[in-house]
């Protein structure tokens, strides 16, 4: 049964609870989806411009040596060599490589190679070391790539910077990270090799470029090259290793703004001259991406969290304040339900409780002084009906006098009429006996007696059969239940000339119920005439009217009822035709009366 409580709960959880967290679904949802636009936008605006900032601030630096094409003394020295300059303006030559060495903050050493005289020179701190011979150097894989590249430059990936020349002026402490860009100076008009500019820079003006557009502890930049190289990361130990294959996925299979698997968000772009085929790429992780817009959910959460901890309250109450009476009244209709027909009310509430229970005590008081009515008058109802049962067989038939009848009938020697005298008798005794306990057993064996007498009687030879089962014998039925029948069987065949029919009772259990029969093949009625009948039979026990006609049919029908339930009482059947039947059915899940 469903309960108010739990309508209320189910109403609170349609109506309120599941609405409001879809609504903060929603929210959530939505806002969701405007954040990652918004950032989708922003970070691509973001990273258009931090790449034309990169392109731009690389492209000067690999362009910083044009300048030296300016300074007629030092690219005499590049032209003619060392030992062909010796005699020039030295302290110009000095001038020249430290003012180019000044020109960027973020130079941290420049490396002169004049092809002629395979010489070096290295400026470090403003300190122009001494020449250096280096015949090798044209041999190393960099130096060759550079010389058979159409390009003029060369950038080797982020490593520790090295002391070229070995010279004192580089201390063994200085364990910077430098970004070198090798150029090859060349003469214009002969277009003949001259030498090599190596340019060392620290990583400080890429990251204050990068950094720029990056929210620290919450996005990560990646510039790569072409060959897979870290130029500069926010992981510093990243720097100058091979992108990590995961990344690297990343960036070869998103577009720009794509998702990566894992959720976070991977801004990626390609970079042009003079870093062709560069990446750069920015990653946004959704767990702080979205952290403001989980904090509104969890506040959302927790608000519905407290308007269901209140609305669980608030069921409580009412069920504490309203159901609670009902149930306590439901209780009381079930204990009435029960036969508790005194259950007490508490009429003294003044709401609508109240005036309910008012208005079952008062129905309930006119149901019991209606039961008391109706008890007593079923009461003197069913002693009329033993009265009428007994006015048929008169149980004071003078039962003394048949006794010495029966006496005088063995000392005359008259044993037929002993034998019908004490069948009598048995009868007799058995009919003062009438409101006392009866068995199978006892009410067959009066019908025994009562057949007896039939056959002295009517001196024919009628036949009859009694087929009752053992295991039926000793269950508990009402007196006289069966001979009425037996009678009904010489009244309605033998009395009206079907002298030759036969008289069969026998009985068995059904299920729960116990069947005694009582049949016979004489006259039999038509479907109208038991129809009348069974209207007549059936009738409510209290009914007004009241016939004489089938009163015996009647009594043991309306007895059976009485004794047990609705289920009990007789059934009629004409046999098709062929006779007439009366079937008695007696439950055995109830005790007799």
């Amino acid at each position: 049964m469903k309960s108010i409580q739990n309508r209320l709960l189910i109403m609170l959880l349609l109506f309120i609870i599941v609405p409001y967290f879809l609504s903060v679904l929603l929210i959530y949802w939505q806002t969701k989806q405007n954040v990652e636009r918004h950032e989708l936008e922003n970070s691509s605006e973001q990273m258009q411009q931090a790449s034309e900032e990169l392109e731009q601030y690389l492209d000067d630096i690999v362009n910083l040596p044009y300048i030296l094409y300016r300074n007629p003394d030092l690219f005499r020295v590049f032209e003619q060599g060392f030992d062909r300059s010796h005699y020039f303006n030295q302290f110009e030559i000095y001038k020249g490589m430290t003012t180019f060495y000044l020109m960027r903050s973020e130079i941290r050493q420049v490396r002169f190679y004049i092809d002629e005289g395979n010489s070096s020179f290295t400026v470090y701190n403003t300190l122009l070391s001494s020449r250096k011979r280096k015949p090798e150097f044209m041999k190393q894989a960099s130096m060759q790539k550079l010389i058979s590249s159409e390009k003029n430059y060369l950038i080797e990936p982020p490593h520790r910077i090295e002391n070229y020349n070995n010279t004192s002026s580089l201390p063994q402490s200085d364990k910077t990270v430098v970004l070198t860009v090798h150029h090859k100076m060349m003469d214009t008009l002969s277009n003949e090799f001259l030498g090599i500019i190596t340019i060392d820079i620290d990583l400080s003006k890429i990251a204050r470029i990068t950094d720029h557009y990056l929210q620290k502890n919450k996005e990560t930049v990646w510039l790569s090259d072409a060959n897979g190289q870290v130029i500069y990361a926010s992981d510093e130990a990243l720097i100058g290793k091979s992108v990590p294959t995961e990344l690297q996925k990343k960036i070869d299979a998103s577009a720009e703004g794509a998702y990566s698997s894992d959720g976070d968000i991977v801004f990626s772009r390609t970079l042009h001259e003079p870093i062709k085929e560069w990446h750069f790429t920015k990653i946004t992780s959704s767990k702080f991406l979205f952290e403001n817009v989980r904090k509104t959910a969890y506040t959302n959460i927790i608000v519905g969290v407290i308007v269901v901890v209140l609305g669980l309250l608030m069921i409580a109450i009412i069920s504490y304040k309203i159901t609670r009476p009902i149930k306590l009244l439901s209780r009381k209709v079930l204990s009435i339900e029960g036969g508790n027909m005194h259950a007490l009310f508490d009429d003294q509430r003044e709401d609508e409780i109240g005036s309910l229970e008012r208005h079952i005590k008062e129905m309930m008081n006119r149901i019991n002084r209606h039961i008391d009515r109706e008890y007593k008058l079923e009461l003197e109802n069913r002693k009329n009906q033993h009265r009428a049962l007994k006015s048929q067989i008169n149980p004071h038939f003078l039962f003394n006098s048949l006794q010495s009848i029966a006496a005088v009938a063995l000392f005359s020697e008259s044993p037929k009429v002993y034998k019908l005298i004490t069948s009598l008798s048995k009868m007799m005794r058995y009919s003062i006996r009438v409101d006392q306990k009866a068995t199978v057993r006892s009410e067959a064996d009066y019908v025994k007696a009562y057949l007896n007498l039939q056959e002295e009687r009517f001196q024919t030879d009628f036949s009859y059969s009694i087929d009752l089962p053992k295991a039926i014998l000793a269950i508990p039925v009402p007196s006289m239940i069966l001979q009425p029948l037996v009678e009904n069987f010489f009244k309605h065949c033998y009395d009206e000339g079907c002298e030759h029919a036969a008289l069969r009772i026998h009985g068995e259990t059904r299920g729960e119920y116990l069947n005694l029969v009582v049949e016979n093949n004489g006259s039999s009625m038509t479907d109208d005439e038991l129809t009348a009948l069974k209207s007549k039979i059936y009738a409510p026990v209290n009914e007004g009217s009241y016939s004489l006609e089938h009163i015996g049919l009647k009594n043991i029908h309306d007895r059976l009822i009485l004794h047990y339930d609705q289920t009990a009482g007789i059934e009629l059947d004409t046999l098709q035709g062929q006779g007439f039947s009366v079937r008695l059915v007696i439950p055995l899940y109830l005790k007799e009366d």
